[in-house]
């Protein structure tokens, strides 16, 4: 089991774990020994979760939530396979706990008259330097 908050608990059944060998440097110990972790977890079916909940992780998972609507996550950081397991149970856990955050709603506000005023003073001052620039006359000659 995986707690997330005092309320929310991950059961095993809702996550998978398989283990193939990591990518990269490492001598023997690469070509022998599955250290990467594939934590797969069937967020779309998880009970544990509120659906506007679902709905926030699915948008900070990104590519790597699947179709079939199961986040993946795939660490490789460490040589050993227990570490690895941690660090992938610990990102989900993070993940998890940013989607249980809801955002504020954003209160639409008027901007002051004198802003308004500024940013007109700032616009025409700008069209005026950009008039002066052109091609000068020669009427001297």
């Amino acid at each position: 089991m995986l707690h997330i908050t005092d309320q929310i608990i991950i059961h095993d059944w809702e996550l998978v774990e398989t283990f193939s060998r990591s990518s990269g440097p490492g001598g023997q110990n690469v070509n022998k020994v599955s250290t990467a972790v594939e934590l797969r977890f069937e967020a779309e079916r998880s009970p544990a979760l509120a659906p506007a909940v679902k709905a926030r992780l699915r948008r900070l998972a990104g590519r790597r939530w699947t179709q079939d609507g199961a986040l993946l996550l795939r660490v490789e950081d460490t040589r050993s396979q227990a570490r690895n397991r941690e660090i992938a149970r610990e990102r989900l856990a993070d993940l998890i706990r940013q989607a249980l955050v809801a955002p504020r709603r954003r209160i639409a506000t008027k901007p002051t008259y004198s802003s308004q005023r500024r940013r007109m003073d700032a616009k025409t001052k700008r069209g005026t330097i950009k008039s002066l620039r052109g091609r000068v006359d020669d009427a001297g000659d």
